[in-house]
Formats: structure tokens, sequence, C-alpha cells
């Protein structure tokens, strides 16, 4: 496979995951009350809380797009991509380890943990084809 054909799947597997997230936080932002119960949130601030969320989602993924568009040069910022994937996966993981039981919030995290396991694997996957041929 040539290095352009590599470059360009490594391209659209990170925009498959930063399309997955952006999705994720723009739902959170403009409809929130539809995750308050799934997050056992509730109250003045229930709605707060979810949009926040979704603010925190945008924000991790404004180092996306540099990496989307030249991911054999913006290496360093790849790697914080990864780095942060992996504190997501870890976090939402030791979440779910101190949860009781297998309600709606269980799902929920449960969900993100395979929603991020899934991404990271294909972060690492377009991390791995987008290495600069050293010949």
């Amino acid at each position: 496979m040539t290095s352009r054909a590599r470059t360009w799947i490594a391209r659209l597997l990170v925009t498959a995951v930063f399309a997955m997230n952006v999705t994720c936080a723009l739902q959170f932002i403009v409809d929130p009350a539809t995750y308050v119960h799934a997050y056992e949130l509730e109250g003045p601030g229930a709605l707060a809380a979810i949009q926040g969320m979704g603010i925190v989602f945008l924000m991790w993924n404004a180092t996306y797009p540099p990496v989307i568009a030249r991911p054999n040069d913006y290496r360093v910022l790849f790697a914080v991509v990864l780095a942060q994937q992996v504190i997501g996966l870890v976090g939402e993981t030791s979440l779910l380890l101190v949860l009781a039981g297998t309600g709606d919030l269980h799902a929920s995290i449960l969900r993100f943990i395979v929603y991020d396991a899934i991404g990271l694997v294909a972060l690492v996957a377009a991390f791995l084809m987008s290495r600069k041929d050293r010949s």
C-alpha cells in the first residue's frame, strides 16, 4: 500500500472518531434533557451538567482537525489525541468499577467505554498507518 493511501486511511479513521465525538457533544449541548435520566441527575443543575459534558467533549476534540489534515506531520499532537483517548477509557472504566448495580448510569458509562475502546483501536491503527516511510 502506498504512503499516500495509508495517509488517507488514517485521515478517515481519525475523522470517524472525531465525527462521533462531535455528534455526541452536540447532542449533549442541544438536547440535554434526553440524557438527564441516564446519568441519574435531577434538579436545576442537571441540564447544565449534561451541557457541560458536551462542552468538555468539544474541547477534547480541538486537537483532531490538524491531525486529520496532516497526520504524518503532527505526530506529537497525534500522540496527545491517543493520550486523551486512553485517559477517557481508563477514567470511564475506573468509574464503572466503583459503581454498584446495572442501572441506566452503568449502561451509559459502559457505552462510552465500548465506544472509546473502539476509537482507541481506530486511532492507534491510524497513528501506525500515517508514519512516514523511513526508506
